[in-house]
């Protein structure tokens, strides 16, 4: 494997002497590793990906909205005089001038990026300073990109966060049951199809042009943005595969459902699962105080239910793969698409208790 590493990374340009690598095992979907090299007397990191183009089936589109977006975003920081270098993620060319490199009879599609010094990330924290600057990134990538031509993007993923249309694949898996499964799960099937009225209203609204399509990140973890490893301070927003067209309060959703969540997201204990109101209230704070002042009276008033929202679609997600026997998502042990179902099913219903709560925070930082 060392080979193989150091031959995709040679085809991008880096010299100096190969040393390691290392697998990162965050992300449910690419094979990410960060490669060693040493040059000009200290060791240089960067991260190799391979990407999965069962998911991403138009990979080369995909790279022409990160390279748009990062340079558009670059082009921004600059302008107010600071060297963008920790702030935005840089992807090298290859000897052909592309950003991607295509490896083997199979066509493996691989990127390489620079690696933010002196950077960290976190699957998960208590630390309120690291929400509320996570909060703050996901802002300022929305504020960046307030004036970029968004209709210029290519999508990504098609009907990625259209909960209609989820629903729609939901119901042809259970009705399907290639895998036999869904007679096992039929108490947590009722439950989601309990949720779909509300599941699905903020994309009605979008497509009654009462809320805008923006560019939106949507996959706005909280491993997905870099900090500084001494202060915390946000530097970089990461995992740009999925930018496209979407809704604000999907990306401010997405956030909350995995970062405010009191477990990790496939917690088996579901009576452990609840939302963490002191976690949402200062992710709301960075992001709101941020961006707040350029969002319409409608994308500020469903911002909580975004949480909502994205926290149903993410489990009836999770469930549909279980159901399919788990194509999608990178499972570590028989079941886990189920236990990440259970948990969300669990989240959702606890959000729902406290969505006039969370709506009020929201508010208090516009």
């Amino acid at each position: 494997m060392d080979v193989k590493i150091e031959s995709i990374c040679r085809k991008f340009g880096i010299e100096g002497k190969y040393l390691r690598y290392e697998t990162i095992t965050m992300g449910h979907i690419n094979t990410t590793y960060k490669v060693y090299f040493f040059r000009d007397g200290e060791e240089k990191d960067y991260i190799l990906q391979k990407l999965n183009t069962y998911v991403f089936k138009n990979p080369v589109e995909v790279m022409d909205n990160i390279s748009s977006v990062t340079e558009y975003i670059r082009a921004k920081i600059k302008l107010g005089g600071i060297s963008a270098k920790r702030f935005v993620v840089h992807y090298y060319k290859n000897v052909d001038d592309g950003n991607y490199y295509i490896f083997g009879d199979n066509g493996e599609f691989w990127r390489l990026s620079r690696f933010i010094d002196d950077s960290v990330t976190f699957n998960e924290t208590n630390n309120l300073t690291v929400f509320e600057e996570s909060g703050k990134a996901f802002g300022n990538f929305q504020l960046h990109l307030a004036d970029y031509p968004v209709k210029s993007l290519h999508i990504a993923i098609p009907h990625f966060h259209n909960t209609v249309n989820r629903y729609a694949i939901f119901k042809d898996s259970i009705e399907r049951d290639e895998s036999g499964r869904a007679n096992l799960v039929r108490a947590e099937i009722d439950e989601y199809l309990a949720f779909e009225e509300i599941a699905t209203r903020m994309y009605k609204m979008q497509r009654r042009g009462e809320l805008p399509l923006k560019v939106t990140h949507n996959d706005t973890k909280l491993n997905n943005v870099l900090f500084d490893k001494e202060s915390f301070q946000n530097l970089a927003v990461v995992d740009l595969d999925t930018v496209m067209p979407g809704l604000i309060a999907f990306d401010f959703g997405d956030a909350i459902r995995f970062g405010a969540n009191t477990c990790a997201e496939d917690e088996k204990d579901v009576s452990k699962v609840k939302i963490d109101m002191q976690k949402y209230e200062a992710f709301t704070k960075g992001f709101v105080a941020t961006v707040g002042k350029t969002l319409s009276k409608n994308e500020i008033s469903t911002l909580a239910l975004g949480a909502l929202t994205m926290t149903v679609e993410c489990g009836v997600r999770f469930l549909t793969d279980y159901i399919d026997g788990d194509k999608y998502f990178k499972i570590s042990r028989l079941g886990h698409n189920l236990d990440r179902a259970r948990c969300q099913l669990a989240l959702a219903k606890d959000m729902l208790l406290h969505l006039d709560e969370m709506q009020k925070i929201v508010e208090k930082y516009v």
